[in-house]
C-alpha cells in the first residue's frame, strides 16, 4: 500500500475517478477533474490517470483498488448521497473486500441535520468501509471519508473545491515551474528542436499544442520541471534551436 498522509513524498502522483452515470450520458458536466487537476498540480502532484465510470460497484471497486495500488493519492467525486445510484461506499468496500459499517460520527452529524426527517434513506450515508478514516474539516458539517489512500468526494463542484481546499496542504510536495512559449510557426517546423529538447533534457515535461483557430499564436509549448534552474536552462536551449522571428512571446 502506498505511503500514509503524513509521509515525506518525493514524486506524488494521482489518480481521479469520476464517477455518474449522468457524466457519461452527458446529462451533466464534469468540472470536478479540471479543477483538480489544476490544484493537483499547483501543489506538485502529478495526475496520471483519470476515468469515468459508471454506478456499478464491480467497475468502480476495481477501478479503485488499482489506483490506490498505482498512486500516491486517489480521488473520488460522486456517488455519495442516499439514493439507489449513490453506490460509490459500497464500492470501495467492495474493491478491498471490506465490509461496510454505520458510523456513529456520521450518524451524529445527520441527526443534527435532519433531525426528526432522519429516515432510512438517509441513514445510508452514515455508512463507510470498515476502517476508514473521518477526517474532521474547517466550516464543514461533514467530515471527509478517507480510506487508506483514497479521498472520497461527492459529486457536487461546490463541495469538491470547498472540501479539497481544506485538505489541500496534506497534497503539497514542491512546485512544479512552468514555462510557455508561444509561437507564429507550426509544429512541424520545430519537431526537430522539441525532439533535440527532449533528448537533452530527459527530465522535462516538454508539451506542443497547436491553436488553429487562434489569431494571436499558432503553436504554445509549454515546459515542465521540479527544479526551476533545470527548467531554465532547457528553456534556453529549446529556444536557440527556434529562430527569433518565430517566437511571439515567452511567459
Amino acid at each position: 500500500m502506498n505511503s500514509p498522509v503524513d509521509d515525506k513524498i518525493e514524486h506524488p502522483t494521482a489518480g481521479i475517478i469520476i464517477i455518474g452515470n449522468e457524466i457519461l450520458s452527458g446529462k451533466v458536466e464534469d468540472s470536478n477533474s479540471p479543477y483538480l487537476c489544476k490544484e493537483l498540480r499547483f501543489l506538485g502532484v502529478e495526475v496520471k490517470r483519470m476515468v469515468t465510470l459508471p454506478d456499478e460497484i464491480e467497475v468502480i471497486g476495481r477501478h479503485v483498488h488499482q489506483y490506490s495500488r498505482d498512486y500516491t493519492w486517489v480521488f473520488t467525486t460522486g456517488g455519495v448521497g442516499p439514493t439507489h445510484d449513490d453506490v460509490t461506499i459500497e464500492a470501495v468496500a467492495h474493491g478491498f473486500g471490506a465490509e461496510t459499517e454505520e458510523s456513529p460520527q456520521m450518524l451524529e452529524v445527520l441527526e443534527g441535520y435532519y433531525g426528526e426527517r432522519l429516515n432510512s434513506a438517509h441513514r445510508r450515508m452514515a455508512l463507510i468501509p470498515s476502517g476508514a478514516e473521518l477526517m474532521q474539516l474547517p466550516s464543514m458539517r461533514s467530515p471527509q471519508l478517507k480510506y487508506h489512500n483514497i479521498f472520497v468526494f461527492p459529486g457536487v463542484p461546490e463541495l469538491v473545491k470547498s472540501r479539497f481546499s481544506s485538505l489541500k496542504e496534506i497534497f503539497r510536495c514542491g512546485e512544479i515551474f512552468l514555462k510557455q512559449i508561444y509561437l507564429n510557426t507550426e509544429e512541424g517546423e520545430i519537431a526537430d528542436a522539441l525532439d533535440a529538447t527532449c533528448e537533452e533534457f530527459s527530465e522535462l515535461m516538454l508539451g506542443s499544442y497547436p491553436a488553429l483557430w487562434n489569431k494571436d499564436f499558432r503553436v504554445k509549448l509549454t515546459l515542465e520541471s521540479r527544479t526551476e534552474s533545470y527548467l531554465e536552462e532547457a528553456l534556453g536551449f529549446l529556444m536557440s534551436k527556434i529562430p527569433d522571428q518565430n517566437i511571439i512571446r515567452v511567459e
